[in-house]
């Protein structure tokens, strides 16, 4: 006989279903208008299904429900999350991007990626009392990275297709789509310190002896860092993602060329590309998320490949994007540990404490940076005003997930960590995941708040830059800064996609109507469009009888 089958997988689906298709029924109202993204509202459905308020969702329970399981799914949930994003964002970047803004990259990547580490340890150390200095420089390093996700929808939303510049734009999701790899140093530094202080191998030094002690430890600590990590994790994914994408570049232009290749494989090509270099280097031990920034780059190097998804009208990896934010989002609010937020008697911290912290993270993680270094950097950056955008623009978010599950995987479990080790496994989890819902909630209210501040003040959208796109539907509503070209085409200014660095622009010079912003025919209009056509296949077809 037909039973209920209440099963968690069920469960699952069927929120996740549910929730994209509401989201879609009001999709442009939400991104276009309100200028909410994805994040926000699937981290808010996942915190209130989650196991702390509906306990519809709890990732505890899925599974074999083993009592350590939550971890490795977190991991592995950011890891495909992120990687398949990275190699979109890669080579949805200009063609030789990181060989023009090769000092740019490095500015951003060495010097501001150091204070910002730095400055949020010291945050750290300044708010949560009972955590060693070791400790919260691994804490710091965890959430130093701009998350990739977030930055994307910074860069490449609505509200920044009206008022960011595009040299802007596209450094910031280069330093999204890079730093991520690039946090791996700073992260293991700190590691490699504190594991040498509390658990030193007999292979390596003598036991009882402590890096104040001995300068010695801190020596090999260093070179454990150099072999291991810049190495071996860092120059070897870049190594790595190099070559794969100029194969695949390779492999896609061959085909091309003989027409093997068909539009469905053509644009899931990205996709399939991350999930390989995603298991490839989690097998090999290296940084998969920097191998697979640099393998989207590397196939769009000469701009082919992002112009022919141009040309075949890719609307897959934005489909591709959207899906992996729904469900990766509503997973970080399921996943987010409310009993952990208050340890008073054990490491100190407090919801008092973690909202100063995230307010002084907020203030001093970034921005100072920024203005210290924006002059260096007058190609991308052209004033303070767009180093402020930039360095408040730096969001935290599946990047420090993903960074906290990967240290707390390189230290023993809590019943066999030396004091240090627990006091560093206590505060962790707490700290990145209430700085990480901090910012989704700060930055994703700060677009619409900006954006009402900037009609306030009758702040002028950017009209430069203009480009023709076809319109594909007459249901299709006219993208952001932009307005109806003829019956079958937008014209649309400030369009990040870029393919070719030469590519040509429309001179605009009529001003927008009201009409401009209709984004759907009447039927009277469609009608009379119907009609003309019938007159003239008739006359066609007249001419030719005669």
């Amino acid at each position: 006989m037909p039973s209920l089958d209440v099963s968690e997988l069920n469960i699952v689906v069927s929120v996740l279903g549910a929730f994209t298709v509401l989201y879609g029924l009001v999709a442009v109202k939400l991104k276009g208008v309100w200028y909410l993204g994805e994040a926000l509202p699937a981290v808010l459905v996942g915190m209130l299904l989650g196991p702390v308020s509906a306990k519809f969702l709890d990732a505890k329970r899925w599974g074999s429900a083993a009592a350590s399981q939550q971890d490795a799914i977190t991991l592995g949930v950011m890891r495909v999350m992120i990687g398949i994003q990275l190699v979109i964002a890669g080579y949805q970047l200009p063609a030789k991007y990181l060989r023009v803004h090769c000092k740019d990259l490095i500015i951003c990547l060495v010097p501001i990626m150091a204070m910002m580490w730095l400055a949020t340890s010291v945050c750290v150390l300044a708010t949560i009392p009972k955590v060693s200095l070791l400790a919260t420089l691994v804490i710091g390093a965890c959430v130093t990275s701009t998350d990739p996700i977030l930055s994307q929808a910074v860069a490449k939303g609505p509200f920044a297709d009206k008022y960011v510049p595009r040299p802007l734009r596209e450094i910031i999701s280069a330093e999204a789509g890079a730093n991520d790899g690039f946090a791996s140093p700073f992260l293991m530094l700190a590691v490699n310190l504190l594991r040498l202080t509390e658990n030193r191998q007999a292979t390596l030094v003598e036991r009882g002896r402590g890096v104040g002690d001995d300068t010695r430890d801190v020596g090999i600590a260093l070179g454990n860092w150099v072999i291991e990590t810049l190495i071996y994790i860092v120059l070897l994914a870049i190594v790595y993602g190099a070559v794969v994408g100029y194969c695949a570049r390779m492999g896609v232009k061959f085909s091309l060329s003989r027409r093997w290749i068909d539009s469905e494989s053509y644009l899931l090509f990205p996709t399939a590309l991350g999930l390989f270099i995603v298991g490839t280097c989690g097998a090999l031990g290296t940084s998969d998320l920097l191998a697979c920034f640099i393998a989207g780059c590397a196939l769009n190097w000469d701009g082919e490949f992002l112009a022919e998804t141009e040309r075949r009208h890719d609307e897959v990896n934005s489909c591709i994007d959207v899906i992996l934010n729904f469900g990766g989002f509503m997973y970080v609010g399921i996943a987010i540990p409310w009993q952990e937020f208050s340890q008073p008697d054990t490491t100190g911290i407090t919801y008092a404490r973690l909202f100063g912290l995230s307010v002084l993270v907020l203030l001093f993680r970034r921005i100072p940076a920024l203005l210290l270094t924006y002059k260096m950097m007058p190609a991308v950056v052209k004033n303070w005003k767009e180093a402020i955008f930039m360095g408040y623009f730096g969001p935290i978010g599946v990047g420090a997930v993903y960074y906290l599950q990967h240290t707390r995987l390189l230290f023993p479990k809590e019943q066999v960590a030396s004091a240090r080790e627990r006091e560093l496994l206590d505060a962790i989890c707490p700290v990145v995941y209430f700085l990480v819902l901090f910012s989704i909630l700060v930055h994703g209210l700060s677009i619409p708040i900006l954006s009402a501040i900037y009609k306030l003040y009758n702040v002028r959208t950017i009209t430069e830059d203009a480009v023709e796109i076809r319109r594909r539907s007459i249901y299709v509503a006219t993208p952001p800064n932009a307005f109806k070209g003829d019956r079958d085409t937008f014209i649309v200014y400030n369009r990040f996609f870029r393919p070719l660095a030469g590519i040509a622009s429309l001179p605009i010079s009529r001003p927008r109507t009201r009409s401009d912003n209709v984004s759907v025919s009447t039927e009277d209009e469609v009608e009379k469009k119907r009609s003309q056509a019938v007159t003239f296949s008739r006359i066609d077809s007249g001419a030719n009888m005669i």
